[in-house]
């Protein structure tokens, strides 16, 4: 004998159960007056995805929506850039001229790491000064800088030949502020 679930040609095909329709009507009906209930079954069933929802609230809380930045307000001015920059200079000067034996070694290090990371977090996204000379050179020099005190520790002196070729392109970036490029 076939089992019922088997399809063979003896057995008669039952039809697909029918798609719940989205309202239903009910009717009941007391002693004296019929009444017609009509009830939404998809409104009852829905639930939000997360998902959706979640995109929608992006979309409304985001912060450019909620405080609208022009170009000047996210540009810093030329003034300020070749203040910090020549700030950033000199620090790095300071930090890599320090004596090996000084004890003050690792808190300068520290200092020049929170300083670099503030200028390269607050000036590497300006689209303006990304062509400057006086960027790349001092770009490239706190990239070497904080490479090296990762690298070796903080109390590690830079070899004379990096040493050389930070110096060098401090000089150069420092030029490079002075001439306004």
């Amino acid at each position: 004998m076939a089992s019922p679930t088997l399809l063979t040609p003896t057995s008669k095909p039952t039809p697909l159960s029918p798609l719940k329709p989205k309202f239903t009507t009910t009717i009941t009906s007391s002693s004296s007056t019929p009444t017609t209930t009509t009830t939404n079954t998809a409104a009852t069933s829905f639930q939000p995805r997360r998902r959706e929802f979640l995109s929608l609230a992006t979309t409304i809380l985001s912060p450019a929506w909620l405080f609208p930045m022009t170009p000047a307000a996210l540009a810093a001015s030329d003034e300020e850039y070749v203040k910090e920059s020549e700030e950033v200079i000199n620090r790095v000067r300071n930090t890599i001229n320090m004596d090996k034996t000084d004890p003050n070694v690792a808190s300068a290090v520290a200092e020049l790491r929170e300083t670099s990371n503030y200028w390269v977090a607050k000036y590497r996204r300006e689209k303006s000064l990304l062509g400057r000379a006086s960027f790349r050179d001092i770009y490239s020099a706190l990239n070497a800088v904080s490479g090296h005190y990762i690298s070796f520790g903080p109390t590690a002196p830079i070899p004379a030949k990096r040493k050389a070729r930070i110096l060098e392109e401090v000089n150069t970036a420092e030029k490079a502020l002075l001439r306004g490029r």
